[in-house]
C-alpha cells in the first residue's frame, strides 16, 4: 500500500475542503471569462464566457500541467491565459448598487523563479487593487492563486478602500499593468454582486517542512546510522598524544645510561 507524504495528504485535503466544504450562497455572477480559453462551467455552476478579446495572445500552454489546488474539472480555468506586451484589460457589466468582489483567478504556467514577472491591477483606471503582484512568488510554479478584491458601488461611483471612481456607461474596467518585469496575464475573470463569505475560496497551500529543518534531520539521522572505525577510546586524541611522546621516552632511556658511563670515568 502506498503512504502519501504529508504534504500529499494536505494537498488532497485541501481538494477535499474545496469540493465539500461549506458554501454560504454564491451569490449572483454578473460576469465571467475563461481568459484565453473556451466557454466553460465550473463546479459550483458559474458559466464563464468564451474570450473574444482581440487584444494579447491567448494561451493554452498551462494545459502542459496538473494545477494544484483546483479540482481536475476546473483546471481549464488555470491553464488558459491572456497576455499581452503591454497594459490591456476587460470591461464588466455592473447590477446596480451594492456589494461586489472581483476575482482574478491566476498560475504562474511558465516562469520557475519569483521576480520574473510581476505586475499590478488596475480597477476603474483609477484604483490599484493589486501591487507588485508575483504569483510565483505566492505560490510557485503551477499552483492555482486568486486575488479577492472587495468594493461597492453608490450612486455611479465605485469605492474602494477609502477611494472612489466614477463608473461610466454602466460598466467597470479591470487592467492588468504593463511592468519592466515581463508581460501582465490573467487565466480568468469573475464579478459577483456579493461579498467574500459568499464565495468559495481556494484551500491553503500545502504545509511544507522549512529546508533548514529537512537538513537537520538527515544530518542526524545520518549521524545515527554512521559507525565509527577503530577501538573506542574514552579521548580521541588519547593515542595520538601517546604515540607522538614515543620518540623522547627513547631518546631520554638512551640518554640516561650515557651520562652515568661518563660520570664513571
Amino acid at each position: 500500500m502506498t503512504k502519501l507524504r504529508p504534504s500529499q495528504l494536505v494537498s488532497w485535503l485541501g481538494t477535499l475542503f474545496f469540493i465539500f466544504g461549506e458554501v454560504r450562497g454564491l451569490g449572483d455572477a454578473v460576469y465571467a471569462v475563461n481568459c484565453g480559453g473556451e466557454a466553460h462551467t465550473d463546479m459550483f455552476g458559474i458559466k464563464y464566457e468564451k474570450d473574444d478579446t482581440r487584444v494579447g495572445v491567448s494561451s493554452d500552454y498551462g494545459k502542459q500541467l496538473m494545477i494544484g489546488r483546483v479540482p481536475q474539472q476546473d483546471q481549464i480555468l488555470y491553464q488558459t491565459e491572456r497576455y499581452h506586451s503591454s497594459t490591456f484589460g476587460y470591461d464588466m457589466p455592473t447590477q446596480g448598487d451594492g456589494e461586489y468582489l472581483l476575482v482574478l483567478k491566476m498560475s504562474e504556467v511558465y516562469f520557475t523563479a519569483p521576480n520574473m514577472k510581476v505586475f499590478d491591477v488596475v480597477l476603474n483606471g483609477d484604483l490599484t487593487v493589486v501591487s507588485d503582484l508575483d504569483v510565483y512568488e505566492k505560490v510557485g510554479r503551477g499552483v492555482a492563486h486568486d486575488e479577492y478584491i472587495e468594493f461597492s458601488i453608490e450612486g455611479n461611483r465605485i469605492l474602494y478602500d477609502g477611494e472612489e471612481s466614477e463608473i461610466s456607461a454602466g460598466q467597470i474596467r479591470v487592467e492588468f499593468i504593463k511592468s519592466y518585469r515581463d508581460n501582465p496575464k490573467i487565466n480568468s475573470i469573475v464579478l459577483i454582486k456579493g461579498t467574500l463569505e459568499d464565495w468559495p475560496t481556494l484551500p491553503p497551500l500545502p504545509i511544507e517542512q522549512e529546508e533548514d529543518e529537512v537538513t537537520d534531520e538527515v544530518e542526524e539521522s545520518q549521524s545515527a546510522r554512521r559507525k565509527p572505525s577503530g577501538p573506542r577510546v574514552a579521548d580521541p586524541y588519547a593515542e595520538e598524544e601517546s604515540s607522538s611522546l614515543l620518540p623522547i621516552f627513547i631518546a631520554v632511556g638512551a640518554f640516561i645510561p650515557l651520562v652515568f658511563f661518563l660520570c664513571k670515568l
